[in-house]
């Protein structure tokens, strides 16, 4: 992406947050993640914060749990049940509202993958293997390229568009997706007739949320810490983190990653900046630091892990959110691919 491409995606992206909180009814936004694993405190500061602000300001909101792209790189779907039943869980607990929000599976929605086959056919072969998300994705996981990772992007604009979402909160390198979306979107209404919006992404403002060894938070890295995790299993994840042998705490990120991550960790808890922290514990060393990030970590989670508690002891109340999401998302998806089959002249 051009640096020319990124000023223009910014602009409309801040052009439509600052038309958010005056029209919050114009718009609808596609959200989702991956059951692969626990959600962590990166998605929670990174997304899912975010997303409860616009659900709760009026912004239609559909959130997919995207089960079906865990085979995009993986050869396995062990454990995965229980990972969208935490995941909804997790969502809940956070602050997701099942009545404004749909939350709903992949799997569970057939119209919305049925869109892929009109979809393939308005992008080229060339232009998903230049999508660089496709390609960062794949050197990441160490398989070769599957049909379904190549096509990804498209799949994507399946979950956006069968629900005419127009805006997808992104960071920049995701922003390829979305232009793509906008293409297959433009593609078909040219074709056909209009059925789609022209989605754009909103860039979100959230910092990169680093892991406990000053990398980036990820369930891949074993860094993270699961929203999940007990008070006790959060203590001993900080305090095996790694460090270093000076002993004077200074925020440094490039030169003291560790010491720099926790010092992030505990500013998103607590609201102060990193370099406030890093003067208050000053000589007391790296335990001391450690103690103090143990401590707001855990302040700032326990209510969310309060709910959490008790809607895990709820099992049935979790799948009767999911099983009412899916059916919303499956009228949603019946009456878009109605819509397509029309535009298309496949009425008979």
């Amino acid at each position: 992406m051009t640096s020319d491409t990124f000023l223009a995606s910014k602009k409309i992206s801040d052009e439509i947050k600052a038309d958010l909180a005056v029209h919050p009814e114009k718009y609808t936004m596609l959200t989702g993640d991956r059951p692969t694993g626990r959600l962590h405190m990166g998605h929670y500061f990174g997304t899912i914060r975010e997303r409860v602000r616009l659900q709760d300001a009026g912004i239609t909101t559909r959130i997919i749990v995207a089960d079906y792209q865990v085979i995009t790189d993986r050869d396995t779907t062990e454990h995965i049940a229980d990972n969208v039943r935490n995941m909804v869980i997790d969502y809940l607990a956070c602050g997701i509202d099942p009545e404004k929000t749909i939350i709903f599976t992949h799997s569970a929605i057939p119209a919305l993958n049925q869109l892929m086959l009109p979809f393939l056919s308005l992008v080229t072969e060339a232009e998903l293997q230049r999508n660089p998300t496709v390609k960062a994705e794949q050197e990441a996981s160490g398989h070769a390229l599957t049909g379904l990772l190549l096509t990804y992007p498209v799949h994507q604009a399946c979950d956006i568009l069968f629900c005419k979402g127009n805006i997808v909160p992104v960071g920049k390198d995701q922003l390829p997706h979305i232009e793509q979306t906008r293409q297959i979107a433009r593609r078909f209404n040219e074709r056909y007739g209009r059925v789609f919006p022209e989605p754009h992404g909103l860039l979100t403002d959230a910092v990169e949320i680093p892991g406990l060894d000053g990398r980036k938070m990820s369930k891949s890295y074993g860094n993270s810490i699961a929203l999940s995790a007990t008070a006790e299993e959060t203590a001993k994840l900080i305090k095996k983190s790694k460090t270093d042998s000076e002993r004077f705490i200074t925020f440094d990120k490039e030169n003291r990653p560790g010491v720099s991550a926790l010092l992030t960790t505990a500013a998103l808890c607590t609201g102060r900046t990193e370099a406030e922290i890093a003067e208050e514990i000053g000589n007391d060393g790296s335990g001391a630091l450690k103690k103090y990030v143990t401590e707001a970590v855990n302040a700032y989670l326990a209510p969310i892990r309060e709910r959490r508690e008790e809607l895990a002891a709820r099992p049935e109340f979790i799948r009767k959110v999911l099983a009412e999401g899916n059916r919303r998302a499956n009228e949603l998806a019946n009456a878009t691919l109605d819509e397509v089959r029309e535009a298309m002249g496949m009425v008979y």
